[in-house]
């Protein structure tokens, strides 16, 4: 992937089509996917639509039995128990996914956290890059060989038009400088992204691919540690929780680009791309608002996609050895 493939491929679908849209007349059976935070908000809305088009999807959860009761009419679908923020569990719920299944076809890193208010992980890691980034980076190296035995996987990556906010702080990634939740979600996100360009450069010769992607503007449960003040000051919501923000998508939407990441053939012979309104976003100007979409050039850099890698394995000590 290189910088001047990042531009729309005229995708039949917009802003406004639904995981519905994306999926309909796809036959799935056959398939196998698993899909972090997959029993709420967006990722809910991704089971429920693999699942009923045929696939087979599995659903790490931090709360099994609330994903249980959450997923409890959605046909093939199996939970176990996995949290993002603690690596012996992301190594465990890999492990039984290895012993159950001889392929993967689709792994959906959904799941994640928002503007959290300052939390240390693991040996004193910023809370948000290691539950949203170093979390699915061990999750996918250690379910790489599934992935490569599909000969024709697809990693699926939820970003955000948060990475605008800010490049990788490398110079204190942790923040032991001075906290500030939203660089540290805004990190967090670019993370993301580049590590979706750098599973891509290593995994394409086994026929991996990996994609980044904004979902759009949701309410969900990702907002659930800001409060309704906060929510109404940033004009997203009114006093009663309602969204009145403009712009905002519903989950049935907001699902659909990364519906149409994992199954659109349009994307054949693509990876490493980070991708918007079901189709590949435009690189965008520094000093542009979020909310005019595209991807700074940053956040889908080869160089900078290694280095993360780099930092990321000597952080975890999780490895992708290819064929």
């Amino acid at each position: 992937m290189t910088i001047t493939d990042q531009q729309p491929l005229g995708s039949p679908f917009s802003g406004t089509s639904t995981a519905e849209d994306v999926i309909a007349c796809l036959d799935l059976s056959g398939t196998t996917a698993v899909v972090t935070g997959g029993y709420s908000g967006l990722g809910l809305e991704t089971t429920r639509v693999l699942a009923a088009a045929g696939a087979r999807v599995i659903v790490p959860a931090r709360r099994p039995g609330r994903a249980r009761a959450a997923l409890a009419d959605v046909d093939g679908c199996d939970v176990i128990p996995m949290d993002l923020a603690d690596l012996g569990s992301v190594r465990a719920a890999a492990a039984q996914i290895n012993d159950s299944l001889d392929r993967l076809d689709l792994l959906m890193a959904v799941a994640g956290v928002m503007a959290t208010p300052e939390r240390r992980v693991g040996p004193g890691w910023e809370g948000q890059l290691a539950i949203n980034h170093f979390g699915h980076s061990v999750l996918a190296c250690e379910l790489y060989p599934l992935l490569a035995a599909a000969g024709g996987a697809r990693v699926v990556v939820n970003s955000s038009a948060g990475h605008t906010l800010t490049d990788i702080r490398w110079h204190d990634p942790h923040f032991r400088t001075g906290y500030d939740k939203w660089l540290a979600y805004g990190q967090a996100k670019t993370a993301n992204a580049l590590f979706a360009v750098q599973l891509d450069a290593l995994g394409r010769g086994d026929g991996v691919r990996a994609f980044a992607l904004h979902p759009g503007k949701i309410i969900t449960g990702l907002q659930r540690e800001m409060t309704l003040q906060e929510q109404i000051e940033r004009g997203w919501v009114d006093e009663h929780g309602t969204v009145i923000g403009a712009g905002f998508k519903t989950p049935a939407q907001g699902a659909a680009t990364g519906l149409w990441a994992a199954t659109s053939p349009l994307l054949d012979g693509h990876g490493g791309l980070y991708l918007e309104d079901c189709d590949v976003a435009r690189v965008s100007a520094p000093d542009e608002p979020m909310d005019d979409g595209g991807v700074r050039a940053y956040a889908v850099d080869p160089d900078a996609a290694a280095r993360l890698w780099d930092l990321s394995v000597a952080a975890t000590g999780a490895t992708l050895v290819t064929r």
